[in-house]
């Protein structure tokens, strides 16, 4: 799956992903996706072996001081669309989150943020 959105990355926002890679364990069993961002940022993406919980993190502390990522760990039980809630700036910032529940979607949902985000 992560080669699959790696491709998507690459063909459909290049204009901000720069490169990607797939970060493994030492057994050689795929651990999460990074991509690097033009800006100096990244994205990780991790997802389960069963694709059922997920985390779409955009890592931007260096460059400004944020993070921004959906996941659906059940740790906001306050949140309406529990487990899955969205980090927007900070760890403790925390609202619904709407992303799809397919990878390759929601993948291009969290992309399009990201590229909002930078350029304005």
């Amino acid at each position: 799956m992560y080669d699959r959105l790696a491709d998507i990355a690459g063909q459909e926002f290049g204009a901000i992903v720069i490169r990607s890679q797939t970060i493994g364990r030492r057994s050689g069993v795929p651990l999460k996706l990074r991509l690097f961002v033009r800006d100096g940022s990244y994205v990780d993406v991790w997802l389960s072996l069963d694709q059922q919980r997920y985390v779409y993190h955009w890592e931007q502390r260096a460059v400004r001081g944020l993070i921004h990522r959906h996941d659906n760990a059940p740790d906001h039980p306050h949140i309406s669309t529990h487990p899955k809630h969205f980090h927007n700036g900070d760890e403790a910032t925390v609202e619904e989150s709407h992303l799809p529940d397919e990878a390759p979607d929601a993948l291009r949902t969290f992309l399009r943020f990201v590229e909002q985000q930078l350029t304005g």
